[in-house]
């Protein structure tokens, strides 16, 4: 090999990079001890970014797209190096490309369980798990804050640092939430929003955006589960004492057709006594809903709560309900205070009573108004 040769092998002419992985995020190109020449083509594709560095110093930044070093598409660099208009000289640079692409498919889950404080089934241990989506929106943040000067970088390496902040920011957001934990299955949509939002603060600080957040599933401790699965059997049984009934006649049932030895005669005195309780609950209940029919309820007249007939105050208000009374304006009898007649005269009753002199309202049995004194007799 001549001399030219060698030559023209120490200097870089063209600078691409084809990405063959899922998750690479940075490659630096090699360029070690080369020169990049000036007027080498770099070649920028789709979902990459290429970001020169002159001396640690972040310079030009190239987006997709195929390019022509020179002085006037470098102007950061060019002040950098303080090169003169036209200069056309090799120079040394290190190039960064940035993968700006969607990483996809990127899983979260809880390796401790959240606390929760629910209504009804007071502090709970939660665990829950889903997916997250993210890029590169800002290539200059991302290579201060988070790349420094690795040869290569890939998710698996932020990967961890970004769960336990999706964590932290799902945990608060549950407990700002107070939604019932029975109810949090059919929020995940709402809360993998709100999540989104209340973290993407957090991503822009490294230089991502992130794209989505998923909450997959939310599981609630395996107590609460049984619990749950109780309730669930118990209202499918409906009338629990009638299903225990229901039980004793089938136990009765199948030991009346196994009369043969003394397991036959055991079982033939159990099922007699179960027989003895099955009745004496069932006649408990016919006296318990006799007497229920029994007791008799009126009205209260101040309130018109219902209250038993046997009562002689009202346990709503407290007053008496005994009906009040008014003297008949005629005769003078005893007339029920809403009575429009007598019911021993016949005579209507006033229900409403005014001063004949100076109109001001009165008791229908009163012969003096309260007011001025005048008779009405």
């Amino acid at each position: 090999m001549g001399l030219f040769d060698f030559i023209k092998n120490q200097f870089i002419e063209v600078i691409e990079w084809t990405d063959n992985t899922t998750d690479t995020m940075v490659y630096r190109f090699p360029v070690e001890n080369k020169e990049i020449k000036m007027g080498a083509q770099l070649t920028v594709r789709e979902s990459q970014l290429a970001v020169f560095v002159n001396e640690g110093v972040i310079a030009d930044v190239f987006y997709p797209g195929r390019y022509t070093l020179s002085t006037e598409n470098m102007p950061i660099t060019t002040k950098l190096k303080s090169w003169k208009y036209g200069f056309d000289s090799p120079f040394k640079a290190e190039v960064y490309f940035v993968n700006s692409k969607q990483f996809t498919d990127q899983k979260w889950g809880t390796s401790n369980p959240i606390m929760m404080r629910d209504k009804e089934f007071g502090m709970l241990r939660l665990r829950g798990y889903g997916i997250y989506s993210y890029g590169v929106v800002n290539a200059e943040i991302f290579l201060k804050e988070v790349f420094g000067t690795n040869q290569q970088f890939d998710t698996e390496s932020i990967s961890g640092q970004l769960k336990r902040t999706i964590l932290s920011g799902i945990t608060d957001l549950l407990g700002e939430s107070k939604i019932a934990a029975l109810d949090l299955a059919m929020n995940y949509d709402e809360l993998s929003e709100q999540a989104k939002n209340k973290l993407q603060p957090k991503f822009y600080e490294f230089g991502f955006e992130l794209k989505t957040l998923i909450i997959e599933n939310i599981s609630l401790p395996e107590e609460v589960e049984k619990v749950m699965d109780k309730r669930t059997s118990m209202g499918v049984l409906g009338n629990l004492n009638q299903y225990t009934q229901y039980q004793a006649a089938e136990a009765i049932r199948d030991a009346a057709q196994n009369p043969g030895g003394m397991g036959g005669v055991g079982a033939s005195i159990g099922a007699g006594a179960a027989i003895g309780n099955i009745m004496a609950e069932s006649l408990k209940g016919n006296s318990y809903s006799q007497n229920s029919s029994e007791i008799s309820t009126v009205e209260c007249p101040h309130c018109h709560s219902k209250v038993s007939s046997n009562h002689k105050f009202c346990n709503a208000c407290g007053k008496s309900l005994e009906q009040l009374k008014n003297k008949c304006n005629k005769c003078g009898a005893d007339v029920d205070s809403n009575a429009k007649f007598c019911p021993e005269c016949g005579c209507s009753q006033n229900l409403e009573k005014f001063c004949s002199n100076c109109r001001a309202k009165m008791s229908p049995s009163a012969k003096f108004c309260p007011e001025c004194g005048t008779s009405n007799a």
